[in-house]
């Protein structure tokens, strides 16, 4: 592979691993900040529980996925240094922001929520989740502004051999941004809510006893999700069409389309079922063969939302920025041995995180709800009195 090739298919691996911990996150913080939202207003325990669980969850993909974000950004400033020279400004400015939300308020916030369980009162605890929830799609969204602008550049002028921004307002309201906004929120709740959904699912075909109330609420948590968000998923995922570079219909991109295309439909006509069985709980839970398919649909939107993104993304070549700088002339002019090197240490280091992440999920996933660590009260220590002389 050519030097150029390797830079793509670095850029490639990062960005599709990081997209996946960003799905999950994203959907996870807002199904958390729901369900803590009616835990406080009711005062039910297993709701409680149910955050706590799920929280522990969440949080997990998230430290894990900050890491691969670090590094994602890393092999970016490396790699391509035409892009960050030449669209500073333009390209940069939501990159920025997107740093300030995510690395400052959200995570900061978060870290308020997660040692803050029971030193602050319940309103403002729920306070620092939601704070958290909009503070991601915020993130994602300036993320989405600035790669809307790679693939149709608006609101810029050239200054010199610079981009430089002309109207804000343009470029923050790309359609290439916005579109893709509803559909990434969509695509995050498809996979939080199948991820709830295929976790309850395993416990609840093993037995769970006294815990049969908990993994049945967060059965239907995930289900719902599913339910509300396959149709604006699909329908902004549709939209988006216009706005996809076409690249002569490659055998490559007729693959990657097919995949996405039948895992939407397998995401449709689970949710369609679920949809069916949701008003009668008996069913719901006795439907073991139902059971065993949503274990199974567990990774088909992780699958659905990379293949999405690399059908989205792959058009857009030989250009970097469409129609404005090519590919070829944003990438650092480095040896094939080092950029080789460059792809094989940070494709490993990935590995090693993506392997961490599943691992850590799925030990904290089988343990169950009396399993997190989260918001947990340890009992007091006792303390022997000193002897007196």
């Amino acid at each position: 592979m050519s030097t150029l090739s390797l830079a793509r298919l670095l850029f490639a691996i990062t960005a599709g691993t990081h997209f996946l911990f960003v799905a999950l996150t994203l959907g996870l913080a807002a199904l958390v900040a729901i369900m803590q939202t009616r835990a406080v207003m009711t005062g039910s325990e297993v709701r409680m529980r149910m955050v706590r669980y799920w929280g522990q969850l969440y949080v997990i993909n998230y430290a894990v996925g900050i890491v691969t974000g670090l590094l994602m950004e890393f092999q970016f400033g490396l790699n391509w240094p035409g892009l960050t020279d030449r669209a500073r400004d333009v390209f940069g400015a939501p990159l920025a922001m997107e740093t300030l939300g995510a690395f400052f308020v959200e995570s900061t916030f978060l870290g308020l929520w997660i040692f803050g369980w029971h030193q602050l009162n319940r309103w403002a605890h729920l306070a620092l989740i939601w704070v958290v929830t909009l503070t991601a799609y915020t993130s994602a969204y300036f993320i989405l502004v600035a790669n809307g602008f790679l693939r149709h550049p608006v609101g810029f002028v050239r200054v010199g051999g610079e981009l430089r921004v002309d109207s804000a307002a343009k470029l923050f309201t790309n359609p290439t941004a916005l579109l893709p906004l509803v559909h990434i929120t969509g695509a995050a709740f498809l996979v939080a809510g199948f991820f709830m959904a295929g976790i309850s699912a395993w416990h609840l075909r093993r037995g769970v006893g006294a815990d049969l109330e908990f993994f049945r609420r967060s059965l239907r948590v995930g289900l719902v999700a599913v339910v509300l968000a396959i149709v604006p998923a699909v329908l902004s995922g549709v939209f988006q069409f216009d706005y996809v570079p076409d690249d002569g219909g490659s055998m490559f991109s007729e693959a990657i389309g097919d995949v996405m295309l039948a895992g939407a439909a397998w995401m449709f006509g689970v949710a369609i079922a679920a949809l069916v069985k949701l008003p009668f709980t008996g069913w719901l839970l006795r439907g073991r063969v139902f059971l065993r398919v949503v274990m199974m649909t567990l990774p088909v939107p992780y699958v659905a939302v990379l293949t999405g993104w690399i059908f989205r993304e792959s058009g857009r070549q030989p250009w970097l920025i469409v129609g404005v700088l090519r590919t070829e002339d944003a990438v650092r002019p480095m040896s094939h041995a080092a950029m080789l090197t460059t792809v094989v240490g940070i494709s490993a280091l990935f590995v090693v995180l993506a392997v961490v992440n599943i691992t850590l999920l799925r030990q904290y996933a089988r343990r169950g709800p009396d399993g997190p660590t989260l918001g947990r009260v340890e009992p007091a220590e006792s303390i022997e009195p000193v002897p007196s002389f």
